[in-house]
């Protein structure tokens, strides 16, 4: 019986993520990846994966290629993991229209850009789908499967399954917006987050602390409608009434992220950015995400 194949379009973090998920459930991946440097510390990304899922590394099938023309034709799904650019994304998506087979589902795994947008560089766009997995997806198993303009019904469908069969929770998500839905709330929270910060009200790790010892302690059994539900629609609109005139509602990022990212302050990578970071809080910090089930 031919081994089913997937692949996938970049080697950082998430892309090696989401080819472990894939080679764990029995398919044959390869991972395009035109970074010498990423390419070569991908392998050691895949073992350290296996090691803490408790996953033989001996049973992946998993290959890195350094160009696009290295994606087997035949591939059952293509999951682009790309830097968040959209020229490079469309030049990508344009390349795989051409070269996959018509069957070959293409997927692209942006966190905020409109699938429509990348989607318009290929030819057969009924084919192409969102599929926003989050970090680390093999524990945080939702996938987001975004409706693109002219993604077909039966992609959606197709989409859907194959997450399912590898052990993913794939939800519909029926209108192409920014963020779709996850990230749009994510990313009002860290508005308002860095707002906090930047107004003087307290600081990085309290806004932190707070978020993870009160609501965010339990939004993993209790999303934040069913927690209007439960105290009260008449004391959530009592609570808003009082509370959204002053919340943030800046139209762009606010001036404290512009000044970090202009001053190098990039998090953890560049080992400082709201707070700072050692090697070993940096690395305390992926082994409490790797811990996570």
């Amino acid at each position: 019986m031919t081994q089913r194949k997937a692949a996938v379009v970049g080697g950082g973090r998430m892309g090696v993520a989401i080819a472990h998920l894939f080679a764990t459930a029995g398919r044959q991946v390869t991972v395009v990846e035109p970074n010498a440097a990423i390419s070569a510390a991908a392998p050691e990304r895949l073992r350290s994966i296996s090691h803490a899922r408790g996953t033989a590394e001996s049973a992946l099938s998993v290959m890195f290629v350094a160009d696009l023309g290295g994606v087997p034709a035949d591939a059952e799904i293509v999951i682009e993991a790309a830097p968040e650019y959209l020229e490079l994304k469309s030049e990508i998506f344009a390349r795989l229209d051409a070269h996959c087979a018509p069957e070959t589902i293409l997927t692209t795994n942006t966190s905020a850009i409109p699938i429509t947008r990348i989607a318009a560089a290929a030819t057969h766009r009924e084919r192409v789908v969102g599929t926003h997995f989050w970090n680390p997806p093999y524990t945080v198993r939702l996938v987001e499967v975004v409706q693109a303009a002219e993604t077909s019904p039966a992609t959606i469908e197709r989409t859907m399954a194959l997450l399912a069969e590898i052990g993913q929770e794939p939800v519909h998500v029926k209108r192409d917006i920014p963020g779709f839905i996850g990230n749009r709330m994510q990313h009002a929270l860290k508005r308002e987050a860095i707002a906090l910060v930047q107004a003087g009200v307290c600081d990085a790790e309290t806004v932190d602390f707070v978020v993870k010892r009160s609501f965010g302690a339990r939004l993993g059994v209790m999303g934040p409608l069913e927690q209007s539900d439960l105290v009260g629609l008449d004391l959530t609109l009592a609570i808003q009434s009082v509370l959204l005139p002053d919340l943030d509602v800046s139209n762009a990022p606010q001036q404290l992220l512009v000044d970090l990212v202009a001053a190098g302050k990039t998090g953890v990578k560049a080992g400082q950015g709201f707070r700072t970071w050692s090697d070993a809080e940096r690395e305390a910090l992926e082994r409490r995400l790797d811990a996570l089930r």
